[in-house]
């Protein structure tokens, strides 16, 4: 990664991820955690103060060292043990069923290999795991599509690989994870799509996904 990936993207993320709008989101995704937790694209930590007390610990997979490095505030607040686990969310180094669930807010939007990722966390979830998304992607309506289709290119450029366009449930669906109750928001001002040129918007996907190692659910 160049100088603008390492140096400005983290910072970019950092204060757009972490505005107040999208706290109660961050709050509701997190609800349920238990156990041991692989968090997939840690960022800046905005999602440690949201773990409920029922996370015994978290692995966070994070690829910036700015990131890391602004989440320092975050980390010493937190209540439960939090290590730098690993680099790259599409080659975990985990040992298969070893973890209780696991965490990604705004991240397949953005790993270049998104079907490797989520096969991945499949692998080290434990049997019945449950995978935690808020993730933004592509909209159910066209006219907000259209606009998506467009602004990708730009998007990508500027936050570091961010798609518009990946359709969050299909690949959660495809992967193996079965998706309950998703709910598809759209927010302004929060990190996602267009539906016009000047009104900012983006839809959000917000659920959790069960592993289902014995069946794939359609």
């Amino acid at each position: 990664m160049g100088f603008y990936e390492n140096r400005v993207v983290p910072r970019i993320v950092n204060v757009a991820c972490g505005t107040k709008s999208v706290a109660p989101l961050r709050s509701r995704v997190c609800e349920g955690l238990k156990g041991d937790v692989v968090e997939i694209g840690f960022g800046s930590g905005h999602n440690v103060p949201f773990y409920p007390a029922t996370v015994t610990k978290v692995a966070a997979v994070e690829p910036a060292d700015l990131g890391w490095k602004l989440a320092g505030k975050r980390l010493k607040a937190a209540k439960m043990p939090v290590q730098r686990a690993g680099l790259d969310g599409e080659s975990l180094p985990f040992e298969d069923d070893s973890y209780d669930a696991a965490l990604s807010t705004w991240t397949l939007c953005t790993i270049p290999d998104v079907a490797a990722a989520l096969a991945e966390v499949r692998r080290v979830l434990k049997p019945r795991g449950t995978l935690h998304f808020l993730e933004h992607g592509l909209a159910p309506d066209e006219p907000v599509r259209r606009w998506q289709r467009r602004l990708d290119p730009l998007e990508m450029r500027l936050f570091g690989g961010c798609h518009l366009t990946r359709p969050i449930v299909d690949l959660l669906t495809t992967a193996g994870l079965h998706s309950q109750g998703a709910r598809r928001l759209l927010r302004e001002g929060c990190p996602e799509v267009h539906r016009r040129p000047l009104s900012r918007r983006r839809c959000v996907c917000l659920a959790s996904a069960n592993v289902a190692h014995s069946h794939i659910v359609p």
